[in-house]
């Protein structure tokens, strides 16, 4: 009876001894060590992501979550393709499986439903209805990297993204992140924290010690801030401009509020790419979206990256900071604004050029000939700065400011730098306000009030103190800043209030959408109100009159004219930090820079203005200038007839 408990026991362990060994074997390829799966498990991100409202076609919000690729396999609306450079492709097989993309090479490509240079929102769609199905859970695939020749390991997470709804549109997105540990296996870096990580972002990505203070964590988890349609991955809520490498993520990267929470369970990855079990894919060097020429190609998996094998060798080439666009510059439209603005309009046509060429080329053609006739032939001298009023084309009016700007340089310089402390100060609280309103929409509301403010009330301020001094130098008088800034403090409400109002008034205008058409107009029309009060010193309704007046008959001369000098205010301090943007320094002294820019040209654009107002004056002098029509609806006599005479 004992032998046969004996053998019983000993045959029992056996047994259970064998049935263990092909379980362990079985789960190794897809779970690896539990010691492995626990890393993963420790660090696995929380990533936040700009939250989507009801409107599913939003491209400024992030309409996707990272997921795993089995809801592309076997999906009848998903084809596998090939293409070996030619214009056409061919069909190798609908609703692939992981056995069909298995050990392809670069000419395959998965083929998702929708064209990624059409309309992207059907992505987005078909992307709700896959979470709907449950087809989309929240995941990350995490994988222990090391680099031959190198010790320690690096813990690697991969984010799959069904759609990249960015400038460079294409379907499909991997981006990452990755955590080095001095440890050589998984169990010793359980004991450790990470030394170093790394966030990838399009080509490349932004490093940082463990205890670098722009790390957040939740625990073990660190806090990562994905940009929307992107996907570029950052260490906080900002704005991003991003010079991505051979054109990849050319733009503004946005990861700002309002934000979501994702969890993402970790998935872990073979150590090295298998064409065997659920992890086969990795064998597939094709692209995992639709082929299309330059920047729209879908990407490659992750096997495929050079950091999957030299980690360490990779990381150690990228930056430690990336460019971060500041609450907003001192002065003037910031380079870091007209850098996302040109590039989504630039990045724009060249997805249009793909898709529909002609339309593209249309574009091209109309921006140039707008061009041409805004700035086309026009009579350039003489330019004379010694007798202010009088007629002159645009082009005087040009060389004419630039001959008053170098003559008396100190004086505009001086009148045009006052601008600075009032929009900087602006800023700087407008700043502090968004900083401090943690979710308040009170405060968000009022810190964009002030960020609003500070440009219009300094550019009047300055503008003010301009015509001061160009009166002073008609007049004959001495002009000084000191005279300028004691003539304009006689008037200072007025001609303060009526730029303000003429500002607001054709805000509102263009805000309604329907009124765009006569904020227009009146954007034009009320160019010369600050140079009525100062130079006629009449009433703030009569100033609007005598502006409408002046323009009226001339109304193509004077946008003609204004157009370049606007131009010139809006972009030369943008079009500037463009080219320094791309430079080692700072993008605050690079935002400063232009900055300066901008209040240096303040005066030189009201001397223009100025000196148009007196071209329009004496062309109505010699009665070159049309009567008013009467609109007022309660008068039908006189509706629609001119009346009286324009204001002198």
């Amino acid at each position: 009876m004992g032998i046969c408990s004996t053998g019983s026991l000993i045959a029992l362990v056996f047994g259970l001894l064998t049935a263990a060994t092909p379980i362990t074997a079985a789960a190794a390829p897809a779970h690896g060590s539990s010691a492995a799966m626990k890393l993963a498990e420790k660090y696995v991100p929380v990533m936040m992501i700009r939250k989507q409202g009801k409107d599913l076609c939003d491209t400024e919000v992030e309409q996707y979550q990272v997921m795993k690729v089995d809801a592309l396999f076997g999906n009848p609306d998903v084809r596998l393709m090939r293409n070996n450079g030619s214009d056409k492709s061919t069909l190798i097989k609908r609703a692939p499986t992981i056995r069909d993309v298995t050990n392809r090479g670069e000419e395959a490509y998965i083929d998702l439903p929708g064209d990624p240079l059409g309309d992207t929102c059907v992505y987005s769609k078909d992307f709700a209805a896959m979470k709907a199905d449950g087809k989309a859970p929240v995941a990350v695939y995490a994988h222990i990297a090391r680099q031959e020749g190198r010790s320690g390991l690096a813990l690697q997470y991969w984010f799959y993204w069904y759609f990249n709804q960015f400038n460079d549109l294409h379907e499909s997105d991997w981006e990452g992140m990755q955590l080095t540990f001095d440890a050589d296996t998984p169990a010793a870096a359980l004991k450790e924290e990470p030394s170093q990580m790394i966030l990838f972002q399009h080509a490349g990505g932004e490093r940082a010690n463990w205890h670098d203070g722009k790390v957040e964590k939740e625990g073990n988890h660190p806090v990562v801030y994905p940009a929307a349609g992107s996907h570029a991955t950052f260490y906080q809520s900002a704005v991003f401009p991003q010079n991505g490498s051979h054109g990849s993520g050319v733009g503004c990267d946005n990861t700002s509020e309002p934000l979501r929470e994702l969890r993402p369970v970790p998935v872990l990855l073979p150590d090295q790419p298998t064409d065997k079990g659920e992890f086969a894919w990795l064998s597939f060097d094709g692209r995992w979206g639709q082929k299309e020429k330059s920047f729209n190609n879908g990407p490659t998996g992750p096997q495929t990256k050079d950091q999957w094998d030299e980690p360490f060798t990779w990381m150690e080439d990228q930056r430690w900071s990336s460019p971060r666009m500041p609450g907003g510059g001192l002065v003037g439209p910031e380079a870091v604004n007209a850098f996302c603005g040109v590039m989504e309009n630039i990045t724009g046509v060249m997805n249009l050029q793909q898709s529909q060429p002609l339309v593209a080329y249309a574009v091209v053609v109309l921006f140039l000939l707008l061009v041409f006739l805004i700035f086309g032939c026009s009579k350039w001298r003489p330019a004379e700065a010694d007798h202010l009023e009088g007629e002159r084309a645009y082009g005087q009016i040009v060389l004419t400011s630039l001959k008053l700007y170098r003559r008396h340089l100190f004086a505009f310089a001086v009148l045009g730098a006052i601008a600075i402390p009032i929009v900087g100060g602006t800023q700087a609280l407008g700043g502090w306000l968004g900083d401090a309103s943690s979710g308040d929409g009170l405060l968000q509301s009022l810190s964009d009030l002030v960020l609003s403010i500070g440009r219009p009330v300094a550019q009047a301020l300055v503008s003010a103190f301009l015509i001061v001094f160009m009166r002073e130098l008609v007049h004959q008088r001495p002009a000084t800043v000191k005279t300028s800034l004691d003539g304009t403090w006689e008037r200072f409400w007025r001609v303060v209030i009526a730029r303000l109002l003429s500002l607001l008034g054709v805000t509102l205008m263009f805000i309604t959408v329907i009124g765009i058409p006569f904020g227009i107009r009146f954007l034009v029309s009320w160019t010369f109100v600050q140079q009525e009060v100062i130079f006629t010193d009449r009433s703030l309704r009569d100033s609007f009159r005598a502006s409408s007046d002046l323009v009226r008959g001339h109304w193509w001369h004077t946008v003609r004219t204004m157009v370049p000098l606007l131009l010139l205010l809006t972009i030369l301090g943008p079009l500037l930090g463009l080219f320094l943007i791309f430079t080692p320094l700072p993008l605050l002294l690079v935002n400063v820079i232009g900055s300066v820019v901008y209040a240096v040209v303040i005066p030189f654009t009201t001397a223009g203005t100025t000196l148009l107002y007196f071209d329009l004056q004496a062309r109505q002098r010699e009665g070159k200038t049309v009567s008013r029509r009467s609109w007022a609806f309660w008068r039908p006599a006189s509706f629609g007839r001119r009346i009286g005479q324009p204001a002198t």
